[in-house]
């Protein structure tokens, strides 16, 4: 079952009645001329159960404990925003695994050099779902991107994906002044950043269920970094969103701020096209199938994590 995405950018009070999420508007709750059938009939109802990643955009939503407790009981991520409508946290549940402190050993003593080699094939994906990237929106043949791909030695210890990074992100968006890959840089690194913060949920969310730390990361460490195992799992995922980007950019549509109809689009991002092994499903699914794989390789049952390629 593909979980739903919600977005609440308005004033809205959020609480649970009869398992589901209900939703109430202040503005039309308070307003005194509208009739109280049109008012009933603005609350709405959503099923706990099918809720993935919720968004709270809007200093004016008010969520009741037993809200959050439903949500992280079902699994679900729930990003909130800044001033600047920006994502700026994200709450996950602490258990989502019934085998969770076996699965947490696992992690935990897993090898380096078992490590490096997730890594190496981590890097490997993401130039090559990048090099698909450049072919789709540049035309370009990357033969260099798919020769440094094959080149990425365990750990990548010659920081191929620094070099592959270089040259993607020249070629995909040179044309615009001024752009670097920088999270305070020119638009439209700012739709960068939002796309990787909603898809950072949604791989963090599935680290959860699947039993695994995301704290734990087997090549980002940051001692101020909750997510680092999410911020590796996610990187073969982040062309995904930059193709996205592109086809706004390329499409015309105005990058410099966030409108409400550029973030709906980003929202579709759990929603995403991805194929895994020949088989197409949802980004949101796909994900929670390489985080499953994961799992496999630190048990020992399985050595390669199951990536997207994208076609």
């Amino acid at each position: 079952m593909i979980k739903r995405t919600l977005y609440f950018g308005n004033p809205a009070y959020l609480s649970v009645r009869l398992g589901q999420l209900e939703v109430r508007l202040p503005e039309v709750e308070k307003n005194g001329t509208l009739p109280e059938d049109f008012k009933a009939s603005a609350v709405k109802r959503i099923p706990i159960e099918d809720i993935g990643v919720a968004v709270l955009d809007n200093r004016q939503v008010t969520v009741t404990q037993g809200a959050l407790e439903a949500l992280l009981d079902n699994n679900a991520a729930v990003i909130v925003c800044d001033e600047h409508r920006m994502p700026s946290g994200l709450l996950l549940p602490l258990s989502g695994n019934t085998t969770q402190s076996e699965r947490f050993r696992y992690q935990t003593e897993a090898s380096q050099p078992l490590r490096k080699q997730l890594w190496q094939q981590t890097v490997q994906a993401k130039i090559l779902n990048q090099s698909s990237v450049l072919y789709k929106r540049r035309k370009l043949d990357c033969g260099n991107m798919e020769a440094w791909a094959k080149q990425v030695k365990s750990g990548d210890s010659e920081n191929l994906e620094g070099r592959a990074a270089a040259f993607y992100w020249q070629a995909l968006f040179g044309h615009i002044k001024d752009f670097r890959r920088d999270r305070e840089g020119v638009p439209p690194n700012n739709l960068l950043n939002y796309g990787y913060a909603v898809l950072r949920a949604v791989v963090a969310r599935s680290l959860v269920a699947s039993g695994l730390l995301p704290t734990l990361g087997i090549h980002h460490h940051n001692r101020y970094n909750a997510y680092c195992l999410a911020d590796d799992i996610m990187e073969p995922y982040r062309p995904y969103v930059d193709l996205l980007v592109a086809e706004l950019v390329d499409d015309g549509t105005d990058v410099a701020k966030l409108t409400t109809e550029v973030k709906s689009r980003l929202l579709s991002i759990p929603v995403l096209d991805v194929a895994i092994n020949g088989r197409r499903s949802p980004l949101m699914v796909g994900v929670g199938m390489t985080t499953a794989s994961l799992y496999k390789c630190f048990s020992g049952e399985i050595r390669k994590i199951a990536y997207p390629m994208m076609e």
